[in-house]
């Protein structure tokens, strides 16, 4: 079934009918790409046996190959895509149980020298990275200044007192200093952490005071929406409360005058030339340390390596989205994301990093098309809330601008309905390839995304990415069928280690935290909590966080099927649904949904046509029992919806059980829901 150019060919009426194909790779152009290359150069260079796929083009025996055989997929990826050893390794998978897989043992590099060192798309005169600001300031950078400025940045840093294993941790946007400071830490051996300046002292505090640094960076303030936001209150705040710092670095952002007592100048730190070094560290020495949502307790400190990062951004970039020197490369997010992490990961390919600081919506949400357009991005990545936000509000882009430079539309944070894939498809181009992507900060990476030999379908993830051994699981730990009824989805789990997934927690001596996180329910597998649904195509259906699953009348339906029809209504700005019923309930309990409206309208207009709506494009038992009109969703400061805790919230459990309001970017947000749970 090919697609028609028709919005109502998102909703077949047969369940069983094979999705509209929205997009095909070009045969030639296929053979062309970077993953077709590394089909050849293995084929050429290892002796992989007849099990491998003679066809360049054939996706699904490369990867049927990369998880059959990880010690030969891995270490064809670290000597095709150059990954610089100084201590070669003496396997390549030295121990795989999970958790506590050995990769690479023996091995030594360091991810700023990957990214840094000269080569392809890396020359002096190559332009390395491109920030811009919401105010239209913009500035770029060449990789001999960028290896200046890290060199001088390394020299400031290491005078005061980082090396091997202390941290930074910083309080900034996505800018040319930020991503500075981020190599110069590498480039010791030092661990990195960083969050957005936009979060609150609390938050940052949560994180932050957790792994005891020794130098916090951080700006003056930022710019959002047309406002400017002085922080330095808040950066005060963090330097007494964080006992281990040996300096505090101060970076003008909003005002080059910019002053704080007791803080070293951005220009002090970077004051003094001096050449470009690289500490070696082991494969799995930490190279960040991320966190988790927050949203009960204190977040968890994720721990990636330098090794484990190097080799997965490669393969991710490289490979799933044939991203090469040159090219260049805008994700949407901020610091405070894996998918910073991600982006500046463009570097270790050669390829051009655009930086974009302050909202997509401000003066327009023709902002980041106008960019893409301006610096001829190939690779555009944002958020599916970005995108309905821009159907919502009936832009055009590939009208109102020449798209003809970019190849690849990704969106991540939470799963693309199909109408957005129909609205991307009918608005933004045809020769747009959409990469809807799964994976999460727990990897920094996608389990779930695209590839340049394999087709798009309406709504679907095109595939599970290589090296990625994904499955959907029944809750005996079976394969579900693959399927295109809504009804058969499993628990993503995955049943080989990757080099990306976490060395370990922070402050997790024994392991144990890290174990009951990802392996308590399918010991030596890691499961994701998503619930997930293979299609015979090889794609991938993500219906929701499987722990906030919908189970009605026995057929489960994730949450995100609901959010699809729901905010498919222009009134509906937001929503949340929350299923009450009690864990091991033979009964079930009310399902709620949380409507914010859009001004002047009213939820007796509004309610009848969504109940109509679900009732007749899911089931009636997923019709909610009540609507109930709030002013804003919960959401984390990533962005995420706040179902469980709401959910344990309604349950009765103590709120400060339930949610740290330190780990949520509107906390006044809970108010109605504690009301409704009698504890206003």
């Amino acid at each position: 079934m090919q697609w028609n150019g028709r919005v109502d060919a998102v909703a077949p009426d047969d369940a069983e009918q094979t999705p509209a194909v929205l997009w095909t790779p070009d045969p030639d152009e296929a053979r062309e790409s970077r993953i077709a290359g590394f089909a050849r150069w293995v084929r050429e260079h290892r002796d992989v046996g007849p099990g491998f796929p003679v066809d360049d083009l054939d996706y699904a025996g490369l990867h049927a190959w990369s998880v059959r055989d990880l010690d030969g997929f891995w270490s064809a990826v670290a000597d095709h895509l150059g990954v610089i050893f100084h201590d070669p390794p003496t396997a390549t998978l030295g121990r795989r149980e999970m958790p506590g897989a050995e990769w690479f043992p023996g091995a030594t590099l360091n991810y700023a020298e990957q990214a840094l060192t000269p080569g392809p798309g890396r020359g002096d005169d190559d332009i390395a990275a491109v920030a811009v600001e919401e105010d239209g300031t913009e500035r770029e950078v060449t990789h001999a200044e960028l290896r200046d400025l890290v060199a001088r940045a390394r020299a400031g840093l290491a005078a005061a007192g980082v090396g091997v294993g202390d941290r930074v941790v910083a309080l900034v946007p996505n800018s040319v200093e930020t991503l500075v400071t981020f190599l110069a830490t590498a480039s010791l051996g030092a661990v990195w952490s960083s969050c957005s300046p936009d979060f609150g002292p609390r938050a940052v505090l949560d994180r932050f005071a957790q792994i005891e640094p020794t130098v916090l960076v951080a700006v003056d303030g930022y710019r959002y929406n047309g406002r400017e936001f002085d922080v330095r209150e808040t950066v005060a705040a963090l330097r007494s409360a964080l006992p281990t710092l040996s300096a505090t670095v101060l970076v003008p952002h909003l005002d080059a005058e910019a002053t704080l007592d007791g803080a070293v100048r951005w220009a002090t730190l970077t004051a003094t030339a001096a050449p470009l070094e690289f500490t070696p560290v082991p494969f799995d020495h930490p190279l960040w340390v991320l966190y988790s949502s927050g949203t009960t307790g204190l977040p968890k400190g994720i721990v990636q390596s330098h090794g484990g990062i190097v080799v997965e951004h490669l393969k991710t970039l490289a490979l799933q989205y044939d991203l090469g020197p040159g090219e260049r490369f805008l994700w949407f997010t901020t610091t405070g994301w894996m998918m910073w992490n991600f982006l500046v990961g463009g570097l270790l390919v050669g390829a051009t990093v655009v930086l974009y600081d302050g909202s997509p919506g401000h003066p327009s949400l023709d902002t980041l098309w106008d960019v893409v357009v301006r610096h001829r991005v190939r690779l555009f990545g944002t958020s599916a809330p970005y995108l309905q936000a821009c159907q919502k509000a009936g832009l055009t882009p590939g009208a109102d601008h020449d798209l003809s430079v970019m190849k690849v539309l990704g969106s991540t944070g939470s799963p693309l309905s199909p109408e957005q894939f129909a609205w991307i498809v009918g608005t933004v181009g045809t020769h747009v390839q959409i990469s809807s992507m799964s994976g999460g900060t727990d990897v920094c990476t996608a389990f779930l995304a695209s590839a340049p030999t394999v087709p798009v379908w309406l709504g679907e993830l095109s595939c599970a990415t290589l090296g990625a051994d994904v499955h959907a699981v029944d809750e005996k730990g079976a394969d579900v069928a693959f399927s295109d009824d809504p009804v058969d989805v499993g628990e993503l789990v995955i049943n080989q280690p990757m080099p990306s997934m976490p060395v370990a927690f922070w402050a997790d001596p024994d392991g144990s935290r890290l174990r009951e996180a990802y392996f308590a329910d399918f010991p030596g597998r890691w499961r994701h909590g998503d619930w997930l649904r293979a299609t015979p195509r090889g794609s991938f259906v993500i219906t929701g966080r499987s722990d906030s699953t919908l189970n009605r009348g026995g057929v489960r339906m994730g949450t995100a099927d609901l959010y699809a029809v729901i905010e498919g209504f222009d009134d509906v700005v937001d929503s949340l649904v929350v299923d009450t019923t009690a864990l091991g309930s033979t009964e079930e309990g009310a399902l709620l949904c949380f409507l914010v409206l859009a001004d002047g309208a009213s939820l007796a207009a509004v309610e009848p046509a969504v109940r109509a709506a679900l009732r007749k494009e899911l089931s009636p038992r997923h019709v909610p029992d009540r609507f109930v009109l709030v002013d804003e969703v919960p959401r984390t400061l990533s962005g995420k919806k706040c179902e469980v805790p709401v959910k344990r919230i309604l349950a009765g459990v103590d709120p400060a059980k339930a949610v740290s309001s330190g780990a949520l970017r509107n906390p006044a947000a809970l108010a109605p829901f504690l009301e409704l749970a009698g504890r206003s």
